[in-house]
């Protein structure tokens, strides 16, 4: 397994010293300024890491992309990528690589909700609410899809090829991963506190290009849900499933050969049977309740959308009725398995349409 670690930066001078060397300590760190302005390259460089530097401000995405290329011109098999302004403990690199080197197929994710107090509430509302529509839209079970700590097999990268920029990037990885059936494991991770520092997600620009990019997916798995309650709605009427259904009902009425009065009574019993038994399969299905769930969520993201902006704008005098609201309608266990979408009928989730990945032409671009 030949590693080498991708971090995009973009204005991170005061943290990206730090974490290169930190990161150094594990494998060869390639550092992909986007464009900074505040000598994040020289402090990198300084740093023991090789720099590549976009022109201009391309985006995370587009910075992942032009790291990813990197390391397939270097020989790199594996590719980890992390953040440079020093959220992402390089001492849990260990970790992460040892279960890549278990799983070398699998995606492994650094799981920040196992120390989720370092991290602004809103914040963790933010990756609950785009978790739970990632796996409804894909059938993963991801708990931080939205962490860009990460080990990819670079090997991943020849079929899929994504083509969003920003912080969909990551998101698009992994619903391309889930309908492609490649395994995701997560392994927890420390969080530092970036309290004093401001993010480089951006809520309202960056939140609305995730919220875009899901909002079709999920569209995609209606879809595939509204086909697949037709089929089983026409399936009734097929006729194999008819002549059984009308066999188990004969052979309840026999038994009344010479008593019309009672075989009418035991014909009718044994259709209401059927129709309950049908109605009672439909109601406990695992699928159902996917579906109702995702439905509630999808009914509820309004209201936690202008709850979310009425605290951001009032602050502390505003009460957070965002985190309740977010635990009871979008947790993880109300989609619980099977976690496949179409496991439950016949309908399989449609493959997810990417483009070209193109290497920078050269260092400086």
């Amino acid at each position: 397994m030949k590693v080498l670690i991708v971090i995009p930066a973009f204005d991170e001078a005061p943290t990206i010293a730090q974490v290169v060397t930190a990161a150094r300590a594990h494998a060869p760190v390639l550092v992909v300024d986007d464009g900074s302005r505040d000598g994040t390259a020289a402090a990198a460089a300084g740093a023991g890491a090789e720099v590549l530097s976009h022109r201009r401000r391309l985006g995370k995405g587009q910075a992942l992309r032009t790291g990813i290329a990197a390391a397939r011109g270097r020989g790199a098999t594996t590719v980890v990528t992390l953040d440079g302004d020093g959220q992402h403990d390089p001492r849990d690199l260990p970790r992460l690589l040892a279960a890549a080197g278990a799983m070398p197929d699998a995606i492994i994710i650094g799981d920040r909700l196992a120390d989720a107090h370092a991290l602004p509430p809103g914040r963790v509302n933010a990756i609950h609410v785009a978790s739970f529509f990632v796996n409804w839209a894909s059938g993963a079970c991801v708990r931080d899809t939205q962490s860009g700590f990460r080990v990819y097999p670079l090997a991943f990268f020849d079929d899929v090829r994504p083509r969003r920029g920003g912080f969909v990037f990551e998101t698009e990885v992994l619903v391309a991963a889930a309908l492609r059936g490649v395994p995701v494991h997560e392994v927890a991770i420390r969080t530092a506190s970036r309290a004093a520092r401001r993010s480089r997600f951006r809520p309202v620009s960056d939140g609305v290009a995730i919220g875009a990019y899901l909002t079709g997916r999920a569209l995609a798995r209606w879809g595939i849900e509204i086909g697949y309650a037709a089929d089983n709605f026409v399936g009734v009427f097929r006729r194999e499933r008819r002549t059984a259904r009308h066999a188990r009902m004969m052979a309840v009425v026999t038994s009344y050969p010479s008593a019309p009065t009672m075989w009418g009574a035991a014909l009718g019993a044994a259709a209401m049977r059927e129709m309950s038994s049908g109605l009672e399969s439909f109601w406990r299905s695992p699928r159902r309740r996917r579906a109702g769930a995702a439905g509630v969520a999808c009914a509820a993201a309004p209201l936690v959308l202008a709850l979310g902006v009425a605290k951001a704008v009032g602050r502390r005098m505003v009460p957070d009725l965002v985190t309740p609201i977010v635990r009871r309608f979008f947790a993880q266990e109300r989609l619980d398995a099977p976690a496949v979408p179409g496991a439950s009928g016949r309908r399989q989730p449609p493959s997810l349409e990417t483009d070209g990945l193109t290497a920078p032409p050269a260092r400086q671009l």
